[in-house]
């Protein structure tokens, strides 16, 4: 779902953000995902770009972005040296499993907008393949090369499908992984779930369950608790 009002309150970015096709699923984690005490942050499959840039907004964090297209790591390059964050911003190409074995940081916070379709029909595009389908990097991939990489005290924020969303959190569990907070997001009022937004620790806490409703009953018209949440990062809410 394309945002075009959406953009930085502190700089507008929305020539590059339209160029971007700025999707939900990396508002809602870029908006979610707890920064206030990570001063390292890695986000896994960056893209345009648009969850590291948020993350930014917000904290004083260095952030490391990591893809495996070219094209995404040109755009999120372009992206973060026109904001006003991009001394504490880089993008490299690189695949997650590629940076595990070679990193030696540990960070705070690891973030991803993961390929998310598992045995599903793909579309001719093949950019868009690696971006949705999970062939580059499966979610136990994910999971185990984010344990790596992640410091003592780190999290990881993902957003997923339900059904693979909760498989993810049954093999984080196997690495010692434990899911600390869990969003069930409804696209309105009576309809399905149809994303978690999830929170793995180190630390096994009792588990936070809650619900976030995007859309009013009017179509286009977001929810209360929506905007309270991303209405940082929008121009026009």
């Amino acid at each position: 779902m394309p945002n075009p009002y959406f953009s930085f309150k502190q700089f507008t970015v929305y020539h590059h953000l339209c160029a971007m096709k700025v999707g939900i699923d990396g508002v809602l984690l870029g908006a979610w995902a707890d920064a206030a005490q990570a001063s390292s942050v890695l986000d896994i499959g960056t893209g345009s770009g648009l969850i590291a840039l948020m993350i930014a907004q917000r904290t004083n964090a260095q952030i490391t972005a990591i893809d495996i297209d070219s094209d995404a790591v040109k755009q999120a390059t372009e992206n973060f040296r026109n904001s006003p964050w991009a001394e504490r911003l880089s993008a490299q190409k690189m695949s997650v499993q590629e940076y595990a074995d070679c990193s030696l940081q540990k960070f705070d916070l690891i973030v991803s907008n993961p390929p998310f379709f598992i045995n599903s029909l793909k579309a001719p595009d093949a950019q868009r393949n690696t971006a949705r389908h999970t062939d580059t990097l499966t979610h136990t991939e994910l999971i185990n090369c984010s344990e790596k990489l992640l410091s003592n005290t780190g999290k990881i924020c993902l957003i997923l499908p339900v059904n693979e969303g909760y498989d993810c959190v049954n093999y984080a569990q196997t690495q010692s992984l434990y899911c600390n907070k869990i969003i069930s997001v409804y696209p309105k009022p009576g309809a399905e779930v149809k994303r978690l937004l999830i929170e793995l620790g180190r630390e096994k806490l009792p588990c936070h369950n809650a619900e976030l409703t995007i859309e009013t009953d009017t179509r286009h018209e977001y929810s209360a608790e929506f905007i309270q949440l991303a209405k940082d990062y929008y121009l026009k809410l």
